[in-house]
C-alpha cells in the first residue's frame, strides 16, 4: 500500500520548502500522491464494509498562505478524510502521512454552535455512556484518551463544579491512533487501519444519536 518513497518525498520537502524545489522534483511528487491515493481507495473499500460514506478527499498539498505567518508553499504531510453519508450519520475519518509519524483517527473538529451545545447538554444530564467508551479497552488500546481544543473555564451556563466540567470544557472531540514509518509500511498495517476505524465506531454512533435527538430522546430528522 504506501511505500518509503511516499515518506522520503515528504522528507525531502520539509527540507526543501520552496517553489524551485517542488517544481524541479514534480515527477516524485505525483508518483507519492498516486500512491496515497492508493491508501484513500483502500479506506473507502475497508470503511464501505461497516459503514456508509459521503465522500473521501486527499487534501491538497498546496498551502493558503495569505493570512499565515507561515509563507512556506507546501504543506510536509499527505492528509486527507472520509466523510460518513446520511444525516443520521455524524463524525469523520482522518489521515495524515507525516515525516515520523502517522495519523489515524477521526472526531468531530469544528461543531457548530447549536451541535456543541446539544453536545454539552447531554454529559451535563448524563455523562456515564460517553465515560464508558472513553474506558473501553479497545479505545485506550488505540487512542488512549480523547483529545480536543476545551476551554479554561466552564462554558456559559454550565456550573464550573459539574462532575462532567472535563468533557463540558471540550470544543472539539476527537481521537487519533499514532502509527511509525515503519509500521505503515508493514504488511500488517491495513489491517490495523481497519481495527482503528472500527474502533472509533462507538463513539461515532454515540454523538450520531445525540445530535439526532433532543434531550427526551427523541428523533429531530425526517
Amino acid at each position: 500500500m504506501l511505500t518509503p518513497q511516499v515518506f522520503q518525498f515528504i522528507s525531502d520537502l520539509t527540507k526543501n520548502n520552496n517553489k524551485d524545489w517542488f517544481h524541479a522534483n514534480k515527477p516524485s511528487y505525483d508518483e507519492a500522491r498516486k500512491t496515497v491515493l492508493s491508501f484513500v481507495d483502500f479506506g473507502t473499500q475497508t470503511l464501505a464494509k461497516t459503514d456508509v460514506l459521503e465522500k473521501s478527499h486527499l487534501y491538497r498539498i498546496y498551502r493558503d498562505v495569505r493570512f499565515s505567518k507561515d509563507k512556506t508553499p507546501y504543506k510536509n504531510r499527505f492528509s486527507g478524510h472520509f466523510v460518513r453519508a446520511g444525516a443520521s450519520r455524524r463524525g469523520g475519518y482522518f489521515f495524515s502521512f507525516e515525516e515520523d509519524k502517522t495519523y489515524i483517527g477521526g472526531g468531530f473538529y469544528a461543531p457548530e454552535k447549536e451541535d456543541l451545545l446539544r453536545i454539552r447538554k447531554e454529559f451535563e444530564m448524563d455523562a456515564t455512556p460517553m465515560r464508558e467508551i472513553l474506558a473501553n479497552a479497545k479505545f485506550k488500546k488505540y487512542f488512549k484518551e480523547m483529545e480536543g481544543a476545551e476551554l479554561k473555564t466552564a462554558p456559559r451556563g454550565f456550573a464550573k463544579d459539574d462532575p462532567a466540567i472535563d468533557l463540558l470544557r471540550k470544543k472539539q472531540f476527537y481521537a487519533f491512533r499514532t502509527f511509525t514509518t515503519d509500521e505503515v509500511l508493514a504488511d500488517s498495517f491495513g489491517k490495523e487501519v481497519e481495527k482503528t476505524f472500527l474502533a472509533l465506531r462507538p463513539f461515532f454512533d454515540y454523538f450520531s444519536e445525540i445530535l439526532t435527538t433532543n434531550l427526551n430522546g427523541e428523533s429531530i430528522i425526517d
